[in-house]
């Protein structure tokens, strides 16, 4: 039985509006905490799990004493929650085993293939590991010459429009994938639009890099040139950890059996990792610590949100994909774009079966979803674009992007302001190739 199915069967009372304001508290606080004066932040960085969950609880509490059937929507609200984090953090202890060293200066066409690259690879394993595996080399082979730019679009592009085609490839594409949209569903809708964004995306950075690379005085540029780059790969069992993590996704659900599937796959590879390599890649269990604690949370308080748009989706008036897109992508770069795309996801469902109800039948669910991809497949098209893609605008619309800026600026590199990242960056480069691709498939 699914989270929407449970909604309409067990919980036909009106959800209260008052009752979305922990769920937009605490998306508020993790947009605006990270940015504040030091001993507001470091009191943050202390308290977030209690906070998290203290809003979560009080969310949970309502729905198990005053909503009908509460206690069922909160426990598959959790079973959703598991299956998400497990597999977010299986496929971070998987990659922090793997370290990619590499000498050698890079030319602007070496760059652009490292980033295309970069980007299938986080369809494979995820946006998140295809950035902790990749932004240290990336700095590396850019030692001479390593720019804010260098740091901007290596987020744009690896860490999140490129994990754009598959589930495993952004969180919010699994949260989808759970809800019952198909494995392989959006590689076929989608991949003419991903493989022109990312083109783009890469023939902006060329412009940038190659104006860099001309301002290396000559010798340098020579030598940069008949350099022949080496690489070295280290921890290369747990390439069959990652395969072993895609097979473990197509697993039933049922009994947790997928999840400990996972679960022991990531206890392999933190064991079988030689411990230099985890050192080499400064690994730490911290950044998974506060995604599962966030987004517990999330899960939590997200469930009036949703069961909020279920009764009311249809009077928002969303007619169009391209609304979807841009709202989707509005939220999504200055949210979380997982949470954003269940949202409205839920959204494009209710309008849907508002404006077709014999197609629906009173279906809910991933029942419901199968229809929409058949009657409104663009719906889901647009949600997914827009959530994905719009979170690279900003610093905050996407997980692995503060992790990626952090280890920059551990490494030295200096790093744009989060409103310099924007107006230099996001706006002019991002904003055009975006609507572009939403006007031209959309």
């Amino acid at each position: 039985m699914t989270f929407t199915l449970l909604i309409a069967a067990a919980a036909p009372d009106p959800i209260p509006p008052w009752l979305i304001a922990p769920f937009a508290l605490l998306l508020l606080l993790i947009a605006v905490m990270p940015l504040t004066p030091p001993r507001t932040k470091h009191f943050w960085e202390h308290y977030y799990p209690h906070v998290a969950i203290g809003l979560g609880a009080a969310v949970g509490f309502y729905y198990i004493l005053r909503i009908a059937g509460g206690a069922g929507i909160l426990a598959h609200a959790m079973h959703e929650y598991v299956s998400f984090i497990v597999l977010i953090g299986s496929l971070f202890v998987v990659a922090g085993g793997i370290h990619i060293k590499v000498k050698g200066e890079a030319t602007p066409l070496d760059n652009v293939v490292f980033l295309a690259v970069g980007a299938v690879v986080a369809n494979f394993i995820g946006t998140t590991g295809a950035s902790m595996v990749l932004i240290r080399p990336w700095i590396r082979m850019n030692k001479i010459r390593i720019s804010a730019f260098h740091v901007v679009f290596f987020i744009f592009i690896v860490s999140n429009v490129g994990g754009a085609l598959t589930p495993i490839g952004d969180p919010p594409l699994f949260l989808g994938y759970l809800r019952g949209v198909p494995f392989f569903w959006l590689i076929e809708h989608v991949l003419v639009a991903w493989l022109l964004t990312l083109l783009l995306i890469l023939a902006v950075f060329y412009g940038f890099d190659r104006q860099s690379f001309r301002r290396m005085p000559r010798p340098l540029q020579r030598e940069a040139a008949r350099e022949t780059e080496t690489w070295r790969f280290d921890g290369a069992i747990n390439v069959l950890f990652l395969l072993a993590l895609i097979g473990a996704v197509f697993l039933p659900a049922r009994w947790f059996l997928r999840e400990a599937a996972m679960l022991a796959v990531a206890g392999a590879s933190y064991v079988l990792t030689p411990h230099r390599v985890h050192a080499e890649n400064a690994f730490s269990f911290g950044p998974i610590k506060e995604v599962a604690f966030l987004f517990l949370g999330i899960f939590a308080t997200m469930m009036p949100a949703l069961g909020y748009l279920e009764q009311h989706g249809p009077e928002f008036g969303f007619t169009q994909a391209r609304q979807y897109y841009f709202a989707a992508g509005s939220l999504s770069a200055v949210l979380d774009n997982a949470p954003t795309y269940v949202n409205f996801l839920q959204l494009a469902q209710s309008t849907a079966a508002a404006a077709d109800p014999a197609a629906f039948g009173g279906l809910t669910g991933a029942p419901a979803t199968r229809v929409l991809l058949e009657q409104q497949p663009l719906y889901v098209v647009a949600v997914s674009l827009g959530a994905v893609f719009f979170g690279a605008m900003t610093y905050i619309g996407n997980g692995p992007n503060f992790m990626v800026k952090s280890i920059a600026h551990e490494a030295g590199v200096h790093c744009p302001s989060f409103f310099g990242y924007i107006l230099r960056y996001s706006l002019p480069c991002l904003l055009p190739i975006f609507a572009l691709v939403g006007w031209l498939f959309l």
